[in-house]
């Protein structure tokens, strides 16, 4: 598949490259697993003097061994005798950056920390000793969300306030998804786009994986997740049982809650039978999994809360393929296909709203956007759109059919937000399947 967008993420690294010619430049790249961190510094230095090192979790000699062999071949750098310790050899790095301008990568820098406790600290002491007369641009990748953020962000830790840059990498837009569905599908429906949407939630890897398997419609991607080898069945568990460790029990019930529509602590709490307040918490503040929304227009202290999943793919695989683990043990395929699609209509309906929220913020002039529903949890209504500054909103309702939709109930559910909205000019749509 060839390389899409990051545009802006690549504009951005260039010029830290740039700059790094003249003085030292850190620039930390966040993002899940699967999301394209090394191929977008990968492409960043195409052509481009460079050193890549990979941490995989193995004795600190024998990783050392291997950069030290990588070293040489990628900066003909002569290191004489063997390094048994990272600090070593980055102070190395260092000082031959101080002659030779190049870029250096750190992939799974977290992992470092898993080797040596004191790596970190290393870095930090060589960094600041020798960053001023270097001409180096150091990047460091990470995908293990809460650690890189504690690494970085947290003020107690060596590297805060050593960074140049950091960016936090996104799934692709829909404008994207829209691009790679019809350099490999032209004639795509509508249908295939939101299950693209909905399965990978444009994370590159996921979309390479269906597009190299000829997946490119609806019924093929929805084969391809459920058959016995697919990578997809066992990619939620691979994912997070290393975020989340000991603890992951807890975690994956309230995950699997949550994307099955129970969206309140107080459902939750009730099936779980504990109170999951600091989980919840953890996983919206520390693991960036989990979003709280309140309706719009609500006050700030307002407990009138429901919990959504931010990643597509894992709320499909809680939604779907975690329940079922023992069909997948039994070999039982074909079963999981067909409680895939009977739920698929009714949970691709919830997902089109997600879609269209996206496409709207994404697409037009708004300064927020969210969902409206009342104390009683009646009178629901999909997206609310505004623009504070032109006094503008849209109020839409989404299903996959619009014939199911009325606009006249529509107008009388949004009565609730007369008060909020009486300055503005208010939009209804009606918003389906057609409107993708």
């Amino acid at each position: 598949m060839k390389f899409y967008n990051r545009t802006e993420e690549l504009s951005i690294l260039h010029r830290a490259y740039e700059q790094s010619k003249k003085s030292a430049c850190f620039t930390v790249l966040i993002g899940r697993r699967r999301i394209g961190k090394t191929t977008l510094v990968m492409e960043s230095v195409s052509g481009k003097r460079h050193l890549y090192l990979f941490v995989a979790r193995k004795n600190e000699q024998l990783m050392c061994a291997q950069f030290q062999e990588e070293a040489k071949r990628a900066l003909g750098i002569e290191i004489f005798g063997s390094v048994a310790d990272f600090r070593t050899l980055f102070e190395l790095l260092l000082k031959f950056s101080m002659n030779e301008h190049y870029t250096l990568i750190i992939d799974e820098f977290q992992e470092l920390e898993r080797i040596n406790k004191s790596i970190i600290g290393d870095i930090q002491d060589i960094w600041d000793r020798y960053s001023a007369d270097a001409k180096i641009h150091l990047i460091v990748c990470g995908s293990v969300y809460s650690m890189m953020r504690r690494l970085f962000e947290n003020e107690k830790e060596p590297l805060f306030g050593r960074l140049t840059s950091k960016m936090v990498l996104k799934p692709f837009d829909i404008k994207t998804l829209k691009e790679v569905l019809k350099d490999h599908n032209p004639r795509f429906t509508h249908d295939d786009l939101l299950c693209l949407y909905l399965i990978s939630g444009g994370i590159p890897k996921y979309i390479h994986l269906l597009i190299a398997s000829g997946s490119v419609t609806k019924d093929a991607m929805i084969d391809f997740i459920v058959r016995q080898d697919s990578p997809f069945l066992g990619e939620g568990r691979d994912l997070l049982i290393s975020e989340f460790g000991k603890e992951y029990g807890t975690y994956f019930s309230i995950l699997q809650l949550i994307a099955s529509g129970r969206t309140t602590q107080a459902e939750i709490d009730s099936i779980i039978e504990k109170n999951t307040g600091a989980y919840l918490a953890n996983l919206e503040s520390v693991y960036s999994l989990i979003r709280k929304n309140k309706p719009v227009f609500s006050k700030p202290g307002s407990r009138n809360t429901r919990w959504s999943l931010n990643d597509n793919f894992l709320m499909f695989w809680f939604r779907f393929v975690f329940p079922n683990q023992s069909m997948i043990e039994l070999g039982k395929h074909e079963n999981l296909k067909q409680y895939v699609l009977q739920g698929y209509d009714q949970y691709s309906g919830l997902v089109l709203e997600k879609y269209f929220t996206e496409k709207i913020s994404q697409e037009e002039d708004i300064t927020d956007i969210g969902r409206y529903w009342d104390k009683t949890g009646e009178n629901e209504i999909d997206i609310v759109a505004t623009n504070s500054i032109k006094k503008r909103a849209v109020i839409a309702e989404v299903k996959r059919n619009k014939r199911r939709i009325d606009l006249d109930v529509l107008k009388r559910k949004a009565i609730s937000l007369q008060h909020s909205l009486s300055a503005y000019n208010i939009e209804y749509r009606a918003l389906s399947l057609d409107d993708m």
